[in-house]
Order: structure tokens, then C-alpha cells, then sequence
């Protein structure tokens, strides 16, 4: 199993896709990485050698933010616009959509589980 950027690549796949597993490298970006290093993008990961995983490991490193520096900035993005006091960081600090979703239905996966609301019960019809 070959380890790139303190990631497992996923054993038994091909290696287009096995890429994708590495945080900020989609399908694009793997096959230009796979172009860029001469391996063939239909090559087991299981068949992959010492040295074509240092090929991939350089161009990652050198030529493409990824994993760990990525998700650096990313969130020294979202501190500065929350910092900042704009829309979006406000937004981002409230925990709500950020960009223009509604909200007074869905939007459950940035809000969370909905919750019930204490003391509200069905008014029973009087006759």
C-alpha cells in the first residue's frame, strides 16, 4: 500500500480514482498528476512502484495545494471573514447556509437536527 502526503492509497482500485482519496484532488487534477508522472491512469494501485509514488508524492508536493496546507487555507479563509465581520463570516459564525440557501426549510446540515420546542402542544378544539 503506498502512502502519499500521510494518506493509504486504497488498495485494488485504479489509480485515477485511488488520487481522489487525498484531500483536494479530484478527478481532473489526478489524471494531470498521472500525465504529469507517466504513469498510466488505468494502473492498479496494487501494481504501483517505489519510485512512480515519489514521482506522484514531488508533483503533489511542489505544484498543488493539497491535504493538510489546503485545509490551512481554508480555514485561515473563513477566520479572516468571520474576523472581518462581513455577510458570509457572520454567516459562518451563526452556523447557518452561507451562500443564499434558505433556511426557513432544509438547510438541516448546517443547522443540525432540528429540535423541538418546549412547551408548545396542540390546541384540542373545544365544542
Amino acid at each position: 500500500m503506498a502512502r502519499i502526503l500521510g494518506v493509504d492509497i486504497p488498495r485494488n482500485k485504479v489509480m485515477r480514482v485511488a488520487l481522489r482519496s487525498l484531500y483536494g484532488v479530484g478527478n481532473s487534477v489526478a489524471l494531470e498528476v498521472l500525465l504529469k508522472a507517466g504513469i498510466d491512469a488505468h494502473k492498479s494501485s496494487n501494481e504501483l512502484t517505489e519510485e512512480e509514488a515519489n514521482n506522484i508524492r514531488k508533483i503533489l508536493e511542489t505544484e498543488y495545494l493539497v491535504e493538510g496546507d489546503l485545509r490551512r487555507e481554508i480555514g485561515l479563509n473563513i477566520k479572516r471573514l468571520k474576523d472581518l465581520g462581513c455577510y458570509r463570516g457572520i454567516r459562518h459564525r451563526k452556523g447557518l447556509p452561507v451562500r443564499g440557501q434558505r433556511t426557513h426549510t432544509n438547510a438541516r446540515t448546517r443547522k443540525g437536527p432540528a429540535t423541538a420546542i418546549a412547551g408548545k402542544k396542540s390546541i384540542k378544539q373545544m365544542k
